[in-house]
C-alpha cells in the first residue's frame, strides 16, 4: 500500500503542489484576518462581489483556453510546425476576445458598479480591471503552455512568488486605503501575476518563442476552441452570476453583514479546496486528455477514489475538528456564526470533489450536452433552493442549498456514468 502511494503520480503532483498551497493557505488566512479586522462583514461582502465579477470576466475572456489547449497540445506535441499554428490560433483568438470584453467593461463600468455595490463610487476600479483584461488572458495562455508541458515545478514556484507579492500589496492597500484599497488589490494582484509569469517566460524562451505568432488562425483548431469555449462560457457566466444573485438576495432579505458571513464561509472553504483543486488541474486534466479508452478511464477513476477521495475526507475531518482554532486565527468575533454552519459547506465540498472525478472527463472529451445539462441543473438548483431557504434560515439557508445542489449533481453524474460500473 505504501509503495503504491509513493508511485501514485496524482499524489506526487498534489504533494509537490502542496508547498505552494501551504504558502497560499497561510497567506490566505492572514489576508482574511486583515479583511475581517479592517473591513468587517460588509467589506467581506463587497470584496466577494468584486471577486465574483472579475472571475466571471476572466472566465468569459479565456473561454476554456487551458482545457482546449492541453487537448490539442497532447495530440500534436511531436509536430512543431503544427504546434506553431496552434499557438498562433490561441494567442490571436483570445487576445481579440479579451480586448472586446475589456472595452465593454470600460463603457459600462458605472452600471456594473451599481449592480455589484449599489453605488457607482467604485466604477474606476472596474475600469482598471477592464484595461488589464487582455494582459490577464495572455498570462493564462502562458500558464496553459507550462501546464501542457507538465512543468509542474515551475508552475508551483511561479504561484508561490505571485502569492507572496499579492499578499504584501493586499495587506498594505487594505490597511492604508480600506475598502478602496481592497478592491484595488484584487486588480493589482492580477497585474503582479502577469509580471511574474512574464519574467519566467523570458527565461524559458525555447518554450515560447520558437513558434511564429504571425501564422493565421486555423479553422479546425477554432472549431475545437468553439467546443470548449461553449462549455467555459456557460460556467463563466452562470456560476459567478449565481453567487452574486444569492449574495444580493441575502442583503435584500436580511443584511450585508449576513452576506459577509456567508462570504466568509465560502472563503474558509477555499483554504482547503485550493489544496486539492489546484493539484487536480495540474495533473488530472492532462492525464484524462491522453486517455483513449473507457478501461483506461476506469483505472484512473479507481486510483482517484482509492487515494484522493480518502485523503480529502481526512482533510475535511481535520478541518472540522480544528475549525475553532482556524476561525479564531482567520476572522474576528463578528464572524463567529461561521463556526455553527460550516458543516453544510464541508459536506457540499466533499460531494463536489467526488463529482469532479467524472466531471473532468466530461470536459476533456468535450461532451457539451452533458456538461450544459449538469452545469445548469447545479446552478439553478443552488439558486432556487437558496431563494427558498434564505428567508427561512438566513445565510445558513444558502449553505444548505449548496449541499443539496451538490447532492443532486452527484446523483445525476453517477447515473450518467452507470455503464462504467
Amino acid at each position: 500500500m505504501l509503495k503504491s502511494l509513493k508511485q501514485n503520480t496524482l499524489l506526487k503532483v498534489v504533494s509537490f503542489n502542496s508547498i505552494s498551497v501551504a504558502v497560499s493557505f497561510v497567506l490566505g488566512i492572514f489576508a482574511t484576518k486583515i479583511v475581517s479586522v479592517y473591513l468587517g462583514t460588509s467589506g467581506m461582502a463587497l470584496l466577494g462581489s468584486f471577486r465574483n465579477f472579475t472571475a466571471m470576466m476572466k472566465s468569459v475572456a479565456i473561454l476554456g483556453i487551458n482545457n482546449s489547449f492541453i487537448k490539442l497540445f497532447v495530440e500534436n506535441k511531436d509536430d512543431k510546425e503544427e504546434l506553431g499554428v496552434i499557438y498562433a490560433t490561441f494567442f490571436w483568438f483570445f487576445l481579440i476576445i479579451s480586448t472586446v470584453l475589456g472595452l465593454f467593461t470600460l463603457v459600462f463600468a458605472n452600471g456594473i458598479s451599481e449592480f455589484l455595490f449599489f453605488t457607482n463610487s467604485f466604477a474606476n476600479h472596474i475600469r482598471f480591471f477592464g484595461l488589464l483584461l487582455p494582459l490577464i488572458v495572455i498570462n493564462t495562455f502562458w500558464m496553459a503552455i507550462y501546464n501542457a508541458l507538465e512543468k509542474y515545478k515551475k508552475i508551483v514556484i511561479l504561484q508561490i512568488i505571485s502569492n507572496v507579492l499579492i499578499f504584501g500589496f493586499t495587506a498594505f492597500l487594505i490597511v492604508n486605503k480600506a475598502i478602496n484599497g481592497g478592491l484595488l488589490a484584487v486588480v493589482l494582484g492580477e497585474l503582479l501575476m502577469v509580471l511574474v509569469t512574464f519574467a519566467f517566460v523570458l527565461k524559458d524562451k525555447s518554450y515560447y518563442f520558437t513558434f511564429s505568432f504571425q501564422k493565421i488562425l486555423k479553422k479546425k483548431y477554432l472549431n475545437v476552441i468553439k467546443k470548449f469555449s461553449s462549455m467555459a462560457l456557460l460556467s463563466a457566466v452562470i456560476a459567478p452570476a449565481t453567487l452574486m444573485l444569492i449574495r444580493n438576495f441575502i442583503i435584500e432579505t436580511h443584511s450585508i453583514q449576513e452576506a459577509g458571513i456567508w462570504d466568509a464561509t465560502n472563503k474558509f472553504s477555499s483554504f482547503y479546496m485550493l489544496v486539492f483543486s489546484s493539484g487536480l488541474s495540474l495533473y488530472y486534466m492532462p492525464k484524462l486528455a491522453s486517455l483513449t479508452t473507457d478501461e483506461a478511464f476506469k483505472m484512473e477513476l479507481k486510483s482517484y477514489f482509492k487515494v484522493f477521495v480518502p485523503l480529502f475526507f481526512t482533510a475535511l475531518v481535520a478541518v472540522y475538528l480544528l475549525k475553532g482554532i482556524i476561525l479564531d486565527i482567520a476572522f474576528t468575533a463578528a464572524f463567529s456564526k461561521v463556526n455553527e454552519v460550516l458543516i453544510w459547506q464541508l459536506l457540499g465540498d466533499f460531494l463536489r470533489i467526488m463529482t469532479l472525478a467524472f466531471g473532468y472527463q466530461i470536459v476533456v472529451k468535450a461532451r457539451i450536452k452533458k456538461y450544459f445539462f449538469l452545469e445548469i441543473v447545479f446552478n439553478v438548483s443552488y439558486l432556487l433552493l437558496s431563494f427558498y431557504l434564505v428567508p427561512l434560515f438566513s445565510f445558513e439557508g444558502a449553505l444548505q442549498a449548496y449541499f443539496c445542489a451538490n447532492l443532486i449533481l452527484f446523483i445525476l453524474i453517477l447515473w450518467m456514468f452507470r455503464k462504467l460500473f
